[in-house]
């Protein structure tokens, strides 16, 4: 009931500040986390960001799929002059005006086992020379080709399990680069909601110094406080006037700060309602553990790295010792007069040709670099292996954190009652006389301590449970997993 009361207390206190106010905001924790993830610049960086790796995924798809394409020269028209070598090895420069147009229809398709690609092709030229009214039409009716390189690295293959990876990191990525922002805009925040709770705490104790010096004055009269007691109420009368002053100055700054992140525009006055905190949530290290090996873009990366180095191997061997490839070649194609002849009794047509290159004397070079992406592939493999213990020694950190802050929470919150009970029965001591001034001091400033303190243990707890969501990707309070649209 207390810690309720505490609430309830600081909250009526913070609307308290801005009462009267037709243009305030009033704006809890989750709704300035929900604004800075819609509106924030770091938000819309992450969006282009998602969005840049999905187009690259798009990209790496369109590789697998087939390619139709049209290519051609419409028109090739040429007037001029060409020199032309005569059989006693004499130049002369024959006059040229023609028409030389082709048009070419080129189908391809990759295939993703083998690494090769097949191609079709249809094409049709027309030639026409104005000198001699002579027209020439050639054509490929259809034709198709398959090209296989052979002991060779197939970057298909390797792409086919690498992007995936890779596109699939993005998009957890994108999901914690917006857990990030929470982390960020929390410390936000609670800066500006510590400073609202300093300005009411020291606008009480102005309020409250005026009135004990006012009794302080009149027990002077009487004779019944030191000149000592009312200088020391001047110097707190001072020092609280100085700390509303300060406070007001801190507001504006932080106000600043968190405006200018969460993209809010307005001039309307921020006020900050003091957040519960959810007590209750029981966090263990394998669950977070779990959750964050099932969505954490490291996690993937983990995978990624590894599949990319034994990659890196394989084009490695695939590009020393022999290398060959396989091209061949079947269509038919015809020359004719006029169109219809060029698809009437077209010729046969075949290719077949193997291209090889085999290394004679290199000094080591293949030898060397296949030695590299070995040793590199172990070095990623010991690296991995520390990043994951690394991984889980942060998570299982947090976790303990968490909990920790978890239980001082509920202490600060007790520890803010009894100061705040028992300073007004300094405050009550002091009036009839059976306190002295310094020891209401103490009561004083032990009262906005712990006021203090207890803001800065729900910014502690916060804190943590963001940074929870952050490293796991999962929602502890609702209990599912965090995914944005």
């Amino acid at each position: 009931m207390k810690f309720l009361y505490i609430i309830l207390l600081l909250t009526m206190s913070s609307v308290a500040f801005c009462h009267g106010a037709n243009d305030t905001l009033r704006l809890t924790l989750q709704q300035v986390v929900e604004l800075a993830k819609a509106n924030s610049i770091a938000a819309k960086q992450a969006a282009t960001v998602r969005e840049t790796k999905y187009w690259e995924y798009r990209t790496y798809k369109s590789n697998y799929q087939p390619q139709l394409a049209v290519s051609g020269f419409l028109p090739n028209y040429q007037k001029t002059f060409s020199q032309v070598f005569q059989p006693d090895g004499t130049i002369l420069f024959q006059p040229i005006h023609n028409d030389n147009s082709s048009l070419q229809l080129d189908f391809s398709q990759s295939i993703t086992a083998t690494g090769g690609t097949i191609f079709g092709t249809t094409q049709l030229q027309r030639f026409n020379d104005f000198d001699r009214h002579n027209v020439l039409y050639n054509g490929i009716p259809y034709g198709i080709a398959y090209a296989q390189p052979l002991f060779q690295f197939n970057k298909l293959k390797w792409d086919k399990k690498i992007e995936p990876l890779k596109y699939n990191e993005s998009k957890q990525t994108y999901i914690e680069d917006l857990e990030n922002i929470a982390v960020t805009v929390e410390g936000y925040f609670f800066d500006l909601l510590l400073a609202q709770v300093n300005l009411h705490i020291a606008e009480t104790n102005l309020t409250n110094t005026e009135k004990i010096m006012g009794i302080a004055n009149t027990k002077f009269e009487l004779g019944k406080v030191s000149k000592n007691d009312i200088l020391q109420l001047r110097l707190e009368l001072i020092n609280a006037k100085k700390a509303v002053g300060t406070a007001k100055r801190d507001i504006e700054i932080a106000t600043l700060t968190l405006r200018s992140y969460i993209g809010q525009e307005s001039d309307s006055k921020i006020v900050l309602m003091v957040p519960e905190n959810i007590s209750q949530m029981s966090v263990t290290p394998d669950k977070v553990l779990a959750e964050a090996f099932a969505n954490r873009s490291a996690a993937i990366g983990f995978l990624r790295r590894m599949a990319e180095a034994k990659r890196d191997v394989a084009k490695a061997k695939g590009e020393t010792g022999l290398t060959a490839t396989l091209n061949a070649n079947l269509g038919f194609s015809n020359t004719a007069t006029n169109i219809p002849g060029v698809y009437k009794n077209p010729q046969n047509q075949q290719v077949l040709q193997v291209q090889l290159s085999v290394p004679i004397l290199d000094w080591g070079r293949s030898k060397s670099r296949t030695k590299t992406a070995m040793a590199n592939q172990q070095l990623t493999e010991y690296t991995v292996e520390q990043d994951k213990q690394n991984f889980q020694q942060q998570i299982v950190t947090q976790v303990s954190l968490f909990n920790v802050m978890k239980e001082q929470l509920v202490y600060t919150a007790e520890a803010d009652s009894i100061a705040s009970e028992k300073y007004q029965i300094a405050r009550e001591r002091y009036v009839l006389g059976d306190l002295s001034i310094t020891d209401l001091g103490i009561a004083f400033r032990e009262n906005d301590q712990a006021k203090r303190d207890y803001i800065t243990s729900l910014r502690d707890f916060w804190g943590a449970y963001y940074q929870l969501r952050y490293l796991s990707l999962y929602d502890f309070e609702n209990n599912h997993k965090i995914t944005y649209q």
